[in-house]
């Protein structure tokens, strides 16, 4: 095994100008990560420069096999803290050979909304916190719970410390590193409510990158969970019961509710959100019914409320956003498995671009 460890790790710069891009894109499904990896002559930093690829679609569910090729069409570069060295990862999204976007191409209209220049103009912020589930491989039960029974009831395990507390901080520590390493915006992890749920935080990021960098670290993320032998679950709700569900908070602010007087133009913008929240909850994430509602810090499905420092609310405005009358909000509403393309650029368009 060392002998397979030396190879892996080996450094291509000391014999070769070539590197290693492996092409990243979103499968049929919406949250099942494909990729593969081609050689180029010499390092690449711009995404323009780089060629685009073709693949089956036929075989991720997304072409029919008399006419399968899906063209990808880089977008976002990383730097790869598997290979290392001058090898990156690259964020694609995915086209037909006219150049059409395919149906599950999210990213195309979200790109469109953040070119708007009313959008813009309002430099849109996010912060994603994106929680998730280890689960044991061979019997899909949370890490840390014994096989076919329960560990004691929730509350020791949010941030909390101890083997009897903590399940899988190796994998979390590992991933934290690797995006750090890879230029995503990560800001935090953190041991959540349910044992063997974690959660960490990608932002503050600018429009659409917010997206690239929650795609590219949930790459990263299933990447080393098949290192570590582990099942990474995206499920909102992977135990039924008295256990909190995983969810992807979305926090959000415009230039002009970062300024004086910003206070006013959040409260408009929630109101906004409430007008729309069938929409927004009809693409916030499959079997987000199953989470919301009502109990384990959530607001019911069927039912829009904010308020401050409420994690009971759909939207929770901050205490400091409400003393400085300036700030951010937080939509509690979207799902661990929600398409953050999907959830950042329509937050934008029924908060800067809608007319009610």
């Amino acid at each position: 095994m060392s002998l397979l460890s030396d190879l892996i790790n080996l450094n291509l710069s000391d014999s070769t100008e070539k590197i290693i891009a492996e092409y990243i894109w979103v499968g049929g499904s919406g949250m099942d990560i494909r990729s593969k990896g081609r050689t180029l002559p010499g390092p690449v930093s711009d995404p323009s420069k780089l060629p685009k690829w073709n693949y089956d679609g036929s075989s991720t569910g997304q072409a029919p096999g008399e006419d399968s090729e899906v063209i990808l069409y880089p977008q976002a570069i990383f730097k790869d803290p598997f290979r290392r060295g001058n090898n990156i990862l690259v964020i694609c999204d995915t086209y037909t050979p006219a150049g059409e976007p395919i149906p599950t191409n999210k990213r195309c209209k979200a790109a469109k909304i953040f070119s708007h220049p009313d959008v813009v103009a309002e430099v849109p912020w996010y912060g994603l916190e994106q929680e998730y589930t280890l689960l044991q491989k061979d019997v899909k039960w949370p890490l840390g719970w014994p096989v076919g029974g329960y560990p004691g009831p929730q509350g020791p395990y949010y941030c909390g410390a101890g083997v009897d507390k903590a399940f899988g901080r190796d994998i979390v520590d590992a991933h934290y590193k690797a995006c750090l390493y890879a230029g995503i915006n990560i800001s935090g992890i953190n041991g959540e409510v349910m044992p063997g749920q974690w959660e960490f935080q990608v932002g503050p990021s600018v429009g659409i990158s917010s997206g690239d960098e929650l795609w590219a670290a949930r790459y990263i993320l299933e990447r080393i969970t098949e290192i570590a032998g582990v099942v990474l679950s995206f499920d909102p709700k992977p135990i039924q019961g008295d256990w909190n569900g995983a969810g992807a908070h979305t926090n959000y602010s415009t230039k002009s509710m970062r300024n004086e007087g910003g206070y006013e133009v959040i409260k408009k913008a929630i109101e906004k959100l409430g007008l729309r929240h069938k929409e927004h909850i009809a693409a916030y994430g499959e079997g987000n019914e199953r989470r919301l509602t009502g109990r384990h810090e959530t607001a019911d499905i069927n039912t829009f409320k904010w308020g401050v420092a409420n994690r009971g609310a759909s939207i929770r405005v901050g205490r400091d956003t409400e003393k400085e009358g300036k700030g951010y909000f937080e939509d509690r509403r979207p799902a661990s498995n929600m398409d953050p393309y999907v959830v950042t650029s329509m937050i934008a368009e029924t908060t800067i671009l809608w007319k009610p």
